[in-house]
């Protein structure tokens, strides 16, 4: 073959392969929680320094997860990745496996409840955390100090869809050393260009569009070789934080479709959302790949699409509760990122323990709707939501 990079498609469905001596054609699920040696001399040497290939207990690593963890590490540009039990692992040992009391943190405020909860910890353990509006610069710039020790946002942010300018949040963060942490699930890997634009440390629930079909939890931290084997790999290896190998081989067979898939679920969500401006009983409609989005341009630049989400503000708690009991195809669920559509009402579930002040000032409004678009046909999408809303 030539020197030409292949492409991102052929790497999700090829990279990272381990065969076993039976040269089997679809990946080996490895299920054991341990290994053994040939003799005491390997089990020493295996303990002081393992070998790519070698394991020691499936909280440390095992090869069919290994293999997710090189896929995905190279699909995303990142030298290493650490494939974890859910997406909040990833988070929560992305942000704990490093930070120490006295150390500050700058974040975006609009994040999903879970890493909220994940800095109000780092708080009660003296870190300090400082909030602002992610999609303005200045604050960043306001907020981020020579002892800042790491930056941390929604690269696409939960449920609103704002998005974060990744280059000129890394320049400031970077211009004192501190490191850059995205959590990329609204991008995807279809759609990433995170590291390539200055995020350090990306994390990921593999649980969204990885997997895509509502199957099973995971998660993924990806980053430098150093960052993830001699700053996290110790914390999430030692805290239980490693995937099992049963949903580390359902996401590696999810990459196969992944970019398929998530792109199928972006037009359809770019033709869903456009019919939905039409639509008078909608006082909002958020879609980063419309026109009208605030950050269209900047969504444009750093993902080439505006992704598989829709937000669409229906007025009130009441308009939005009877069009989702309403509604035959899309389903009614916390999830995201499957083959099926899916609806959420953020404000009573996903963010309902954030203060109605928090809420209200994240555009978290009672009429509020999060619409994950799935593989369905786009005009069957659009005709049940009209005729949810009446």
């Amino acid at each position: 073959m030539s020197d030409k990079p292949l492409h991102p498609r052929t790497r999700a469905v090829h990279h990272g392969i381990r065969r076993s001596q039976y040269g089997e054609m679809a990946e080996a699920l490895f299920m054991t929680q341990g290994f053994s040696y040939d003799s005491a001399e390997q089990a020493e040497a295996r303990f002081i320094k393992s070998g790519p290939d070698e394991f020691i207990y499936a909280r440390y690593g095992n090869p069919t997860s290994r293999m997710f963890e090189d896929r995905i590490a190279n699909l995303e540009g990142a030298e290493d990745a650490f494939a974890t039990a859910s997406g909040m692992a990833a988070v929560n040992g992305a942000l704990m496996c490093f930070a120490k009391p006295g150390d500050h943190i700058v974040s975006a405020k609009a994040l999903f409840g879970s890493c909220l909860y994940v800095l109000d910890v780092l708080a009660r353990f003296g870190v300090e955390i400082s909030y602002v509006d992610g999609t303005d610069i200045e604050q960043w710039r306001a907020a981020i100090r020579p002892d800042t020790k790491a930056v941390f946002f929604e690269t696409v942010s939960n449920p609103t869809l704002e998005v974060i300018d990744i280059t000129a949040v890394a320049e400031l963060a970077h211009a004192v050393g501190a490191l850059v942490i995205a959590d990329n699930v609204f991008a995807t890997p279809v759609y990433s260009r995170a590291i390539e634009q200055g995020a350090d440390v990306v994390v990921y629930s593999t649980t969204k569009h990885i997997d895509g079909a509502g199957r099973c939890l995971g998660g993924v931290i990806c980053g430098t070789r150093h960052f993830v084997r001699e700053v996290a790999e110790p914390y999430l290896k030692h805290t239980g934080a490693a995937i099992s190998p049963f949903n580390a081989w359902i996401m590696l067979n999810g990459l196969t479709t992944m970019d398929l898939r998530v792109r199928a679920m972006t037009d359809t969500a770019l033709a869903f959302a456009t019919a939905m401006e039409d639509e008078a009983k909608a006082t909002r409609v958020i879609y980063p790949g419309l026109a009208s989005h605030a950050q269209h341009d900047l969504a444009m630049r750093q993902m080439g699409a505006g992704g598989t989400m829709v937000a669409i503000d229906l007025g009130s708690k009441e308009a939005a509760f009877e069009a989702m009991n309403r509604m035959r195809i899309f389903q009614i669920s916390n999830n995201l990122g499957d083959a099926k559509s899916i609806v959420t009402h953020p404000a009573t579930t996903t963010h309902s323990r954030l203060s109605e002040e928090v809420r209200e000032g994240l555009g978290i409004t009672p009429g509020l709707l999060r619409l994950s678009i799935g593989l369905e046909d786009a005009d069957d999408l659009i005709e049940d939501f009209h005729q949810a809303i009446g």
